[in-house]
């Protein structure tokens, strides 16, 4: 936007900026569902995937490993919270789910950065064609 800017978009039109910015707002997308699609896959509950998609929301404040240890943490509670059990075999299933969400953040992570690159890509067209 602050390239566009500058050059007075007549480089990169409004319509090329509209379309990036609907791409932002679909990686902030993946960001939740890869998350919790991860989650799922390892038979997460519907509170285990609230939990984390929760705590992601709350580690944002501490940066890129807040997301991690949030969005962990917070499958783990909502796990335990649903199953009721606080010995080991609840633990494990709860951290069987807590590992599911970082997978699913990984994944996330992998299509965030595809997507980054498709839009690097389409404001270089734009600027230079």
């Amino acid at each position: 936007l602050l390239a566009a800017f500058a050059n007075d978009f007549q480089a990169v039109g409004m319509w090329t900026l509209v379309f990036l910015g609907l791409l932002t707002a679909l990686s902030l997308v993946i960001d939740f569902w890869a998350t919790a699609i991860g989650a799922k896959r390892v038979g997460a509950s519907r509170k285990a995937i609230i939990g984390s998609v929760l705590g992601m929301l709350a580690g944002l404040v501490l940066g890129p490993f807040g997301i991690f240890i949030g969005a962990f943490v917070g499958a783990l509670v909502g796990e335990m919270i649903h199953l009721r059990r606080m010995d080991g075999a609840g633990l494990g299933q709860a951290a069987k789910v807590g590992a599911g969400t970082w997978v699913g953040i990984v994944f996330g992570i992998v299509l965030k950065l595809a997507l980054g690159f498709a839009m690097i890509g389409i404001f270089l067209v734009a600027w230079f064609v």
